[in-house]
Formats: structure tokens, sequence, C-alpha cells
């Protein structure tokens, strides 16, 4: 199966778990694993060698994953140190060592990647704004939902380019809620334009200001000024 191009991976279709199931048990566990072993080298070339026995290893691995899954797998290596979510894996050099410890890291990085997927798909759910919302009401539910999103990727352990993922997955959120990829990788850069970096975390009113201009750049609206009304759903928001 080729790589999923940039574009893919910005396309929440690709990887919504709700349109692609994933059967997992103790067998397809084992299957995994057997696959993985079978491409670690019996000898690593480590430092002196630039890890390319380790990186081939990794290559080999991530087609096994793509073309048994499909395309909703292919962020099981996106290492925290990329500015992505997975912890389990921290790529060929790091991560292939003996056969067995090396299957056991594919998995649980599959398995956390998945489960970061239900995860999200289950945030967009609960931030989306109702379908009849008005425009004044769904500026407050976008700007809420962009504060709560950005925050959602900096509290998933990315590292360098933490703003990489959130942008990505401010994109499948407006996607989720029915609007054209296109016209929301638009909205989103313009709402961000730079103003995040890497390695930096931002200060809570760059957050709530770029927020704020999601809103009311696909609204027209700025946000109500008083919650008092949203009181319970801005705390259920809070603690998740």
């Amino acid at each position: 199966m080729p790589r999923i191009t940039a574009s893919g991976i910005r396309n929440w279709d690709e990887l919504d778990p709700a349109r692609h199931p994933f059967a997992w048990d103790q067998d397809e566990d084992a299957h995994l694993r057997s696959l993985v072993r079978e491409w670690v080298p019996h000898v690593l070339s480590g430092m002196a060698g630039w890890w390319q026995g380790e990186r081939w290893c990794a290559s080999q691995v991530d087609a096994i994953i793509r073309e048994r899954y499909g395309s909703w797998a292919w962020g099981w290596s996106w290492r925290y140190y990329d500015g992505g979510p997975i912890g389990s894996w921290g790529g060929g050099p790091s991560s292939v060592t003996t056969p067995d410890e090396t299957a056991a890291r594919v998995v649980a990085a599959l398995l956390e990647w998945r489960e970061w997927l239900k995860r999200t798909a289950q945030r967009f759910a609960e931030l989306a704004p109702p379908p009849d919302a008005s425009p004044e009401d769904r500026s407050w539910y976008l700007e809420r939902a962009c504060v709560r999103l950005v925050t959602y990727a900096l509290d998933s352990g990315a590292e360098g380019g933490w703003q990489g993922q959130a942008s990505i997955i401010l994109g499948w959120f407006l996607a989720a809620t029915g609007m054209d990829q296109a016209e929301a990788e638009r909205a989103v850069e313009g709402a961000i334009g730079g103003r995040f970096k890497s390695w930096v975390t931002p200060e809570r009113t760059l957050i709530d200001s770029v927020g704020e201009d999601l809103a009311v750049g696909l609204t027209g609206h700025a946000p109500y000024q008083d919650h008092r009304d949203r009181a319970a759903l801005e705390d259920l928001h809070d603690r998740y």
C-alpha cells in the first residue's frame, strides 16, 4: 500500500475510527509480533553504522502495518519528538533492539495510536456545534473547541513540532463538523498564522486569541463574552 500523502494525513475520513473497523485479539497480537520479529536484523548497525539496519527494519514494519491495517494506521510511529502523540515508539535507532522487544514496542505503539484516534473522535463529538446552532452560538462553540483542541495537542506529549499536530487536529475537527477539507485548512492557517512555535508552550492568552480568530473568521461573529448560561458545558469540557 502506498504511503499516505500529506493531504491524506489531513483528511479525517482516512483516519476516523468510526469509518475504519479494527479487530484486535490475542491471535492478531501474536501474528503482528511474529511478522515484526522476522524483520529485526540479527546484528544491529548501531551508531557506527548510522543505524541503517534499524531504520531499514522500521521502514519494513511500517509497510507491514500499512498493508495490514490500512491508511488510518499511518500514525503508529508519529512519536513525541516529531510532534506526534506516540510515546511507545521512538524510531528505528532507539526502538529496534531484540526481536521480542521491538515487536512489543510496535504493538504498543499501534494500540496507542488507535486509542488516541478514538479519544480524538470523542473530543470532536463533545465539542461540535449543534447542527441548528445560530451563527452567534456556532462562534462560541468554535472558539471553545479551538482552545481545548490546541490544549489537547499540547497535553499529548508532543515536543518539537507540536504546533503541526494542533493544526492537523483543528482541521480534522472542522472537517468532522461537515466543512470541506480545503476550506478547513485555510481557516486554521488563517487563525494560527505562524503564531505557534516549535518547542514553545504558548500563553493562554495567545491560545484564546487564536480560538477567537478562528470563530470570527468562520462565522463573522465574535464569541459570547458572558458564558454563565453555559457554565455546565464549560465545566464538562474543562474536565477533559
